[in-house]
């Protein structure tokens, strides 16, 4: 099982307070116009034999991301005190996790994505079991990946596409059908950049 207390010191010297973006591989490449400030979840879920990372399919008909792979999250409301009860919020209304199974215990960089938002990624451990129920009208699927899968970096990929004439580069950390990509992927590296870095393997009680 993963040592809570030594992701707890290794988060604790990452204040939170840097900045990565897509325009961590695309420079100059930044959003235009105001920044809408949002909050994830970036759970990790301590199973029996393994410790997960909780990640849900967005619903194909949403306004931004349709389709796409994310943590639970959304829009810090003006009701939220800060960015954690923005995400421990979000994160019940989207799957359903009861906050008494969350624990916080620090937070990721703050990422900017070419869409308008600036995104707090809160880092949490949830603890089973938890009753889900997804959203139906944001949430297609709830799954699980292993974090070991993002702790080794030959799963970490930079591919690219054509947006508006030009070639736009992204991280990529595909598992089996899904295809994790874009913001989502860049706050996996950043976790394995404080976490799995750190570390000549990710830390586990023997």
């Amino acid at each position: 099982m993963i040592e809570r207390a030594r992701i707890k010191d290794l988060l604790r010297n990452n204040d939170g307070l840097g900045e990565r973006g897509d325009h961590d591989l695309n420079p100059g490449f930044m959003c235009k116009g105001e920044l809408r400030p949002a909050a994830v979840m970036v759970g990790l879920v301590e199973r029996a034999d393994q410790v997960t990372v909780l990640l849900t399919r967005r619903t194909d008909d949403l306004e931004h991301h349709p389709g796409q792979i994310s943590f639970p999250g959304g829009h810090i409301e003006a009701t939220d005190a800060h960015a954690e009860a923005a995400a421990l919020r979000e994160t019940q209304e989207e799957t359903g996790i009861d906050p008494g199974h969350v624990e916080i215990v620090g937070r990721l960089d703050t990422y900017v994505t070419r869409t308008g938002f600036t995104i707090e990624p809160v880092v949490a451990f949830i603890t089973p079991p938890f009753e889900l129920s997804a959203d139906p009208t944001e949430v297609a699927e709830i799954f699980e990946v292993p974090l070991d899968h993002f702790m080794d970096p030959a799963n970490h990929h930079r591919h690219e596409h054509t947006f508006e004439g030009k070639q736009r580069r992204f991280y990529a950390m595909p598992y089996g059908d899904y295809y994790i990509w874009g913001a989502t992927a860049g706050m996996l590296k950043n976790l394995y950049d404080v976490l799995g870095s750190s570390v000549d393997k990710y830390p586990r009680v023997k």
